[in-house]
């Protein structure tokens, strides 16, 4: 299991000469790979560490917009075609995608 926080208390210790812990053993206590150990040790001195994922709560850019399921909603309702009919006169999103919406409906 991998442990970003047991990770950073154990560089900053070798950094500070508290411990003679290598890479590789702090690699096999953390979980991380050896050259992202070198990666965190380089972002911990130029203060660019961070705990958190920079892109966590963000809507991803992909993601349909509300007036865009309404849209597919709606041209669904009226049509008579299947799913897959639907996708291939749609086009512009993925079977997956709309079979997701539509199959909330028929609920």
């Amino acid at each position: 299991m991998k442990n970003k926080e047991e990770a950073l208390k154990l560089l900053k210790k070798v950094e500070s000469g508290e411990t003679f812990l290598s890479y590789q053993e702090i690699a096999d206590i953390t979980g991380y790979h050896v050259k992202y150990l070198f990666k965190l040790k380089k972002d911990i001195e130029t203060n660019k560490f961070s705990l958190i994922h920079g892109n966590k709560n963000r809507k991803p850019i992909n993601a349909l917009s509300e007036e865009e399921k309404e849209k597919i909603i709606n041209l669904y309702k009226r049509s008579n075609a299947s799913i897959r009919k639907f996708c291939k006169f749609y086009n512009t999103r993925s079977y997956s995608c709309i079979y997701n919406l539509v199959k909330d409906i028929k609920k």
